[in-house]
This record gives structure tokens, sequence and C-alpha cells, in this order.
């Protein structure tokens, strides 16, 4: 009985997934009238592949990637990233399991689908019940028959009870998770000492003119410039303006005045509302929390809300209204109250913060509005600068000329990409000087703060070696450190060989330290990340050096631990594996069946058809 109320618990949200899709989808996008010529791109034995459904997948799969990388998606770039061809597998394997669900006769009844689009939230109404008009209306608006859509979850339900006969007696894949879990959750206790500067007694030589010449000719990046460019550039910055504007005080007045509700404000809280459409209904929510029966996102979550859905962000008392206002503000810390009755039905309040009242005078706020205003000022006045510095641009003239005849500062710099000081601050900046070749001509370009700027490449500095005089103290510096650290290794060596010799690491002059129990991403206060990193890569009783921070590191390994039972983080990880296992190993038999379903009722794709859509969808976008 539990694995079949998890087996539909599953189908459900699987159901609601595509309800959800259905539905939302096609925002922003209306559906391609294509003429009763075309309405599939093709088919799956008998089960055909619509041209509406081709649309919005692919409608859908160019948005989430939109989304996701913060730039407009074309279709030729879509067919070359591989969405198009994504959307179209997708749609035959789902094609290729419904049509093996007609072809074994699965079906799904009308009140099964009724109850389906009945319980999603986004056809119920503020009380949480069903409302018709609203169904009808929202599918109306996307271009969506109800017959349509009630086809698609019958479908939907119909492949769903194949895919879990297909997939859902899968055994968890121990082996895997075993071993991933002994990988991550393996416990190590070891010890080790380090070796600082402070262990050498006599201090280093001074360096003869051979060593230095031999580390100065074995480090020549170390002394070696990057290939630079050298840029000329104008530019005129708010800041550089600030002195020259002038508020008078009528101005941050009005400004102040227009921002009254920033400046005064009375106390708010940061609130949460849980409506319920009888006054029983919220009694007895009360009572389940205050039995501890259940917790308040509990009885959210058994309305068919999130969290999100019932926030009211921050409110004042007046908002709240009469009764509810009086409890939540008397609250001096999170907690539910209510129920309260509102507009909307009597409700649960839960206070999460609160926010205490502000209260700015203007002789407070005017350094701050003043500020505010000159930078908003010198803004306005470097815009009203564009067009000229264009047209100065567009007739030739040379960046001296235009810091000549206007306000625009002249410098120059010698650019490289890990430069980060001066104008190569500004991300503009640095993406034209990247960029700049010695064919452009200086263009108006636009920095973060309003200021503008052109530049000019003046030549290339290719990498250059310094001479040994000029870079000489860096020469020893890097040489003394060098010596440093071989001395502080053979003295660890030392230690190794005693080590072998059978000699415990506590007989060593130095202080020992110890760990116990480290995970491999366990990390270690005031020691580097290769220290747990070496202590994993030994068997127990082996010991490793290694030189890290400066220092030098002598660590051997004492015990290795099997994942700890109790802990509860591992136990989270554990069940993390086998659903993500369980899950991509689902997702394998789920394609390879409707693979193989499509092979044997045979594909048929209409290429014209696609091509049509496309093009639709290209002059679609924006």
């Amino acid at each position: 009985m539990a694995e079949r109320k998890k087996g539909k618990s599953i189908g459900n949200i699987i159901v609601w997934g595509l309800m959800a899709l259905l539905v939302f989808s096609l925002g922003g996008f209306g559906i391609a009238n294509f003429g009763a010529s075309i309405s599939t791109i093709g088919e799956v034995g008998d089960e055909p592949i619509t041209v509406n459904t081709y649309y919005r997948e692919l409608v859908a799969e160019i948005q989430a990637a939109e989304r996701q990388s913060g730039e407009r998606v074309s279709i030729a770039e879509a067919e070359a990233g591989g969405l198009i061809s994504q959307v179209r597998s997708r749609l035959v394997a789902a094609a290729a399991m419904d049509n093996e669900a007609a072809r074994l006769g699965l079906s799904v009844g009308d009140r099964a689908v009724a109850e389906q689009v009945q319980a999603a939230p986004a056809f119920q109404s503020l009380d949480g019940k069903f409302d018709s008009a609203r169904y009808r209306e929202a599918l109306s608006r996307r271009g969506m028959s109800v017959e349509e859509y009630e086809t698609g979850i019958r479908k939907e339900t119909a492949r769903t009870i194949l895919q879990g006969a297909v997939i859902g007696g899968l055994p968890e894949s121990r082996v895997q998770t075993d071993t991933m879990m002994t990988y991550f959750g393996e416990r190590r206790s070891f010890r080790w000492v380090r070796i600082t500067p402070q262990a050498l007694t006599e201090p280093l030589p001074e360096p003869s003119e051979e060593q230095l010449t031999t580390y100065y000719q074995g480090n020549t990046p170390d002394f070696t410039s990057p290939e630079m460019k050298r840029i000329t550039y104008a530019w005129i910055l708010p800041e550089l303006l600030i002195d020259t504007v002038e508020i008078d005080t009528e101005a941050a007045r009005k400004l102040y005045d227009g921002r009254a509700a920033e400046f005064q404000q009375p106390e708010r809280r940061l609130v949460e509302r849980l409506v319920f459409s009888t006054d029983e209904a919220a009694a007895e929510a009360r009572a389940k929390l205050d039995a501890e029966e259940a917790s308040f996102q509990d009885l959210v979550e058994a309305r068919g809300l999130t969290l999100e859905q019932i926030d009211m962000g921050e409110v004042t008392a007046e908002e709240l209204g009469d009764e509810a206002s009086e409890a939540v503000f008397a609250l001096d810390g999170p907690e539910v109250v209510g129920p309260f009755p509102t507009n909307l039905g009597p409700a649960l309040f839960r206070m999460n913060g609160i926010l205490a009242a502000r209260n700015v005078s203007f002789e407070e706020a005017l350094p701050e509005l003043s500020e505010e205003l000159k930078q908003e000022r010198a803004r306005r006045v470097i815009a009203d600068m564009e067009e000229q510095i264009e047209d100065l641009l567009a007739s030739g003239a040379t960046l001296e000329e235009i810091a000549d005849e206007t306000e625009l500062e002249l410098g120059q710099i010698d650019f490289w990409d890990g430069m980060g000081e001066g104008p190569a601050t500004y991300n503009a900046f640095r993406a034209s000087a990247l960029a700049i070749t010695a064919d452009d001509f200086p263009e108006l370009g636009r920095l973060e703060d309003g200021g503008i700027f052109a530049m000019r490449l003046d030549e290339v500095l290719e990498p250059t070696l310094a001479p040994l005089d000029e870079v000489r103290n860096k020469v020893i510096a890097g040489w003394e450190t060098e010596e440093t650290e071989k001395l502080l290794m053979e003295k660890a060596n030392e230690l190794a060989a005693q080590l072998e010799a059978g000699a415990p690491l506590s007989a060593s002059a130095f202080p020992v330290e110890e760990a116990e129990g480290i995970t491999r991403d366990g990390f270690i206060n005031n020691t580097p990340p290769a220290l747990v990193v070496e202590a994993f890569k030994l068997k127990e009783g082996e010991h490793a050096v290694f030189e890290a921070f400066g220092d030098a590191f002598v660590v051997q390994l004492t015990k290795i631990a099997p994942p700890a039972e109790d802990d509860e983080r591992m136990t989270m990880l554990r069940q993390l594996l086998v659903q993500q296992t369980a899950g991509s190993l689902s997702v394998d038999i789920y394609n390879a069946f409707a693979a193989t379903l499509a092979d044997k009722a045979g594909v048929e794709m209409d290429l014209s058809a696609i091509a049509q859509v496309n093009a639709q969808i290209s002059a679609n976008l924006p």
C-alpha cells in the first residue's frame, strides 16, 4: 500500500508539472496559426506530434536558455546549441510512449482528468476552490482549447502509468552508492609537524653573483613584463565634475519631500498571511499548530500554497487591519497569531521580523541628498556632452584635440589583461582595451558610473625580460625564498627518514599536532588545504612530506575509519546519492525503452513543417 501511495504521489507531481508546462510555457508567445494544411511535424506509429506541441516546447526551451544565459537566443543559435534536437528527441520519446499506451489500451477516465484539473492551483480562486471561469479564461488567453488541454492531461497520465511500470521496480544501486559514500564520508586521523623558517638557526649567506644569475635565468617569466597595449584615452567622470556642480537647498528639499516615505517610516513587520475558506477550517489549523501536530509551513502546504504566495512583505499597522494589527505589533519576536477576520476570509498571521521606525530629518539627510543630486547633475552634464564628442570624433578630431576643446581629460596607459587599476577598474574600459586594434578609430564609450571615454591604440609592447640590475632586489628575494624552502624540506626529509627507521613522530624536535575523523572535504584552521589532501593519499602508518605556505610539513596517517553512521550530514548525503543514482538510472532506462518503442513503431518527421515552425518562432522572437 505504501508503494502504491508513493507511486500515486509521484504521478500527481508529474501530471501537475505537465499542467504547469502546458498553461505557462506559452507566456510571451501566442500559438502560431499554420493553417489547416500543416497540423503535425511528424508521427511515431499512429501517434502524431502536433505543430502546436512542437512550437510550445521549443519556445519554452529557448526561453529557459535565455534566462540562464541572460542573452537572446536565435533559432540558428538554438539549432547550433542542440536545443532543437533535444526538443525533437523529447517529443519523439513522448509520442512513442503515447503510441504504446494506446496500443496496450491504457486510458484515463473523465473523472480522473477532472480531478487533476480541479486540483491544479493555477485554476483555483483565492478560497482554494476550482474556478471554471478562471480555467477557461487561462486557456483561452494562451490560445488553447479545453479539449486540447485535457487531452494532454489524459495522455500524460497514461504515459505516467506506463513509465511507472517500466522504472517502478528498480533496486537501489548499492555498489555505486557505497563507493561514493566511502569516497566522501571516509574519515582519516593523522598527525603532523610543521617546520617554519624560525627553525633555521643560521641566517642565509649572501648570494653570489653566479647564484643570482642562475636563479634569474631559471625564472625569467617572473621578471618578464606581459604583452601590453599602450593606449591613449580621453575621458570624463561624474566625480571630476562634482566640484563644479552647485545644488541649491530647495532642490534638496524637493527630493527629500518626494522621498518622505523613505526617510519617515513607521514601524513595519515582516508578515505572512494564511487565509482559510471558513472559520472552522482556520480554528482547526490553529488547534493543530497549538498541539504541535503541524508546523506553520505544513499548514501552508496543506492549502496547496507556498510561503512565497502568502508572503505580505513589509507591512505597517494600518495595512493589517484592526484586530490582526494589534496582535502582530504586540509581538516582540517571531510567532503565529490568529485567526483574525480579513476581507479574504479568516487568516493566521506569522510575524518573522521587526523593522524599526525611521525618522530622518531634512538636516540629517541633506549631505546624502546633496551628494546624490550632484552626482545626478554631473551625469546629466556628461550626457549632454555626448553629441558634441561624437561629432568631433566623426569629423576626425584626435583625442588630444578633443581634450583641448572639451572638459575631457587626456591620459595614457600601458594596459594588460591582468591590470586592475586606473581606467582598467571599469569593465567597459577593459572590454574596449582588450578588443581594440591598430585599425580601430576612437569611438565614444560609456562607463558604469555615467562617465564617457574614447581610446586609441598607439602601439603593442611585446613581452620584455627586465635586465638583472633592474630587478636585482626581486631576484634576491626570490632566491632567498627558494633557498629557505630547500633548507626546510631538508629538515622535513631528515624527519621522514627517522620515521622510516621506526622512530615515532613525537620524538622530533618540532611540535606535533593531531586531527581525528577528518573527512575528505574537511578543513583544519591555520593549515593549508594540502594537509588533508596529502592525508587522503596515504595508507595507515604511511607518511608524506610536502611544502605549502612557505613551510615544510611531515604528515603521518594513523587511522582510516568508514563514514560515521550517526552523522546527520552523511545520512543526508546517502539519501541524496540514492536519489541521484536512482533518478539517473531511471532516466537512462526510460530513454532506452522509449527509443526501442520508437524504432519498433517507426518515426516519420516532416522537415518542411519543422522549418515553417522554426521560421514562425524566429519571426516572433523579440
